[in-house]
């Protein structure tokens, strides 16, 4: 797959030129009121960006907004946002430049991947709230009863979940950067069963590099800014998958296996809608 650039807007210069004389070649001074601004070409990793945020399916709003609102929704409305954050970060991926150019083996390998990393990042991004996880995992574990060095290896995890979500919000990241660390997770070359790693590497280094563009541009009294970001994203791995899907996804999918649901989400386009039912 050959990834394309992203091309500077072209210059346009205008000249004045004489028509009689000596000088007819020589340019005519602009007087200083007609004269206008240079037009600074975009840089490339900023219009990157511009389209790593344009793919979001919701505004940042929206998604405040509904967790606000989670503060006195009952578990299955809980559940039924956390399936939304998942919804989001599949349709984000689908949108975002060259996401769509691999092949559906390979798309489905890295969210496979990243998915719960992509959650724990939309979870911080929308403020959800964690009061809710103990009574998530207090609901379930009612519904499954489990023996109590289990019980606590879960609620250990919950914990784990909570903190990264807490450290991810104390550091106040914005939307762009947001939006940086999504495409810097999901282009992982680590991802099992990928047909050509070369693309991969390729845009995680481009989102990687925006990112500390951006934040070298928009935040130039925090230089150590861009540091402490990237020192997240190993953190996001240690949240235990299986205890996201646990908590927050069997009461509306069962026993279907999380890549049945990706790949389902892949394949449904906009139109995916709950309860779900796996597709045949």
């Amino acid at each position: 797959m050959v990834i394309p650039s992203l091309l500077f807007p072209p210059t346009h210069r205008s000249r004045a030129t004489g028509t009689h004389g000596p000088h007819a070649d020589q340019p005519r001074p602009v007087p200083a009121e007609q004269r206008r601004p240079l037009q600074r070409p975009i840089p490339p990793d900023r219009g990157f960006i511009s389209l790593l945020l344009r793919a979001e399916p919701y505004p940042t709003s929206r998604y405040g907004a509904q967790c606000l609102q989670s503060n006195i929704m009952g578990i299955e409305n809980i559940c039924e946002l956390a399936a939304r954050l998942l919804f989001s970060a599949i349709e984000w991926a689908k949108n975002i430049p060259f996401f769509p150019d691999f092949q559906l083996s390979d798309q489905v390998s890295l969210l496979r991947m990243t998915w719960s990393e992509l959650f724990v990042l939309n979870a911080a991004q929308c403020s959800m709230p964690l009061h809710v996880a103990p009574l998530l995992a207090a609901a379930g574990l009612h519904a499954s009863p489990m023996s109590a060095d289990r019980v606590v290896a879960f609620m250990d995890h919950i914990r784990v979940f909570q903190e990264q979500v807490e450290k991810l919000k104390a550091l106040h990241v914005d939307s762009a950067e947001y939006s940086c660390l999504k495409a810097i997770t999901l282009f992982t070359p680590d991802a099992v069963g990928l047909s050509d790693l070369g693309p991969v590497e390729s845009i995680q280094e481009k989102s990687q590099c925006a990112l500390e563009e951006y934040v070298r541009n928009q935040y130039p009294n925090q230089p150590s800014r861009f540091g402490r970001l990237l020192l997240r994203m190993p953190s996001l791995r240690i949240v235990s998958a299986p205890v996201i899907e646990q908590l927050f996804f069997v009461r509306l999918v069962g026993k279907t296996p999380i890549e049945t649901l990706i790949r389902d989400m892949l394949l449904s386009g906009s139109s995916f809608n709950w309860p779900y039912i796996p597709m045949q």
